[in-house]
């Protein structure tokens, strides 16, 4: 029997939504501010290489101890943002502020100073172990590289962090192929948290589990959350797990954020079009709801060759010839900032 996740959604109240040049409401962990990462891609020999725009101005803060997710499409930038968060790669413009430090223009010694307070849970937790490592030797490489602690030490704190996420002390000398996907990815979590960082970016975290154990994941996330006060970036597709986990929700298309507000506005309200057919295509529990379904015409637009104007308006049921020429600013209507022309 699948375990259900803890209530049906996480009694907390969310930190206002603060649009890119509003002053904080309160004291965040972290900032970003228009950030932006594009590439240049070789198209073929005789061709012209193209520049993609993977992220295109994306701004938040994220308050201690609470969650933001992430949430859109394949090929919406969910996961280059991802990257950028945790500094595996610099952004290609636009700030991230930590300890109000803006680490994208930092230096080196700076730069690995500010690693340990954000690291990451990748998706496929066996992709992300070496197979050739214990899972003592692999949550404790952290601490090897970062800190200066003795091997007692080490081993003690990989304990005591194993113990955290169910696992039991004996596994410490085991391989990662002798575990289970979910006990995988609690090895994969308890080596994100062994350097006790004020930041953890969870980039699908469930998505490659089964569905009896993903309920088990995400309670513990919250249980390690309250335990250790850390914040969550959650980046996800499953608006059902969103709606469980997070404070506020940050909707994105084609590299930009185009609806962002407290978890109750955007599932009750939402007001883009784009967020209101996500929402339609989940399924939910209740055989006697009713719910609209929003089909959207057409595919993801090719990101080498963005429509003008607003990206989403080839599929967009409201569109207008505004919609068509001119990009919509982010800006707040009602308790969520929206971008969309025709939102009320």
């Amino acid at each position: 029997m699948t375990q259900a996740i803890h209530g049906t959604a996480r009694e907390r109240t969310a930190p206002d939504t603060v649009a890119p040049g509003e002053p904080p409401a309160a004291h965040s962990v972290m900032e970003a501010v228009n950030l932006a990462q594009s590439y240049e891609v070789a198209r073929g020999m005789f061709a012209k290489s193209a520049t993609v725009k993977a992220v295109a101005g994306i701004s938040f803060r994220l308050a201690p101890r609470s969650t933001l997710a992430i949430v859109g499409e394949s090929g919406s930038g969910k996961s280059t943002l991802a990257r950028m968060l945790t500094m595996i790669e610099r952004p290609g413009d636009g700030s991230l502020l930590l300890d109000d430090v803006d680490v994208a223009e930092a230096d080196t010694a700076t730069l690995r100073r500010y690693r340990g307070e954000v690291q990451m849970v990748f998706q496929n937790p066996y992709g992300s172990l070496n197979p050739r490592q214990t899972v003592g030797k692999a949550i404790e490489e952290p601490l090897l590289v970062n800190t200066s602690l003795s091997a007692a030490e080490r081993r003690a704190r990989a304990l005591d962090m194993m113990a955290r996420v169910g696992l039991r002390p004996e596994h410490h000398g085991r391989y990662p192929h002798m575990f289970s996907g979910g006990q995988r990815q609690r090895i994969a979590i308890a080596r994100a948290l062994v350097l006790r960082p004020k930041i953890l970016v969870l980039d699908e975290p469930v998505s490659a589990l089964d569905v009896s154990v993903r309920a088990q994941v995400l309670n513990l996330l919250v249980e390690l959350q309250e335990s250790l006060g850390v914040a969550y970036v959650f980046v996800s597709h499953d608006l059902g797990v969103v709606r469980h986990m997070a404070d506020e929700v940050l909707v994105m298309y084609l590299g930009r954020g185009v609806e962002h507000g407290p978890r109750d506005a955007i599932f009750d309200a939402p007001k883009h079009p784009y967020t209101r057919a996500l929402l339609s295509a989940t399924p939910v529990a209740d055989p006697e709801s009713r719910r609209e379904r929003i089909v959207l015409e057409g595919e993801l637009p090719s990101p080498f060759n963005p429509p003008a104007g607003c990206p989403f308006n080839p599929r967009c049921p409201l569109v207008m010839d505004r919609c068509r020429v001119e990009m919509p600013p982010l800006e707040r209507k009602g308790g969520q900032l929206v971008a969309c022309w025709a939102a009320q």
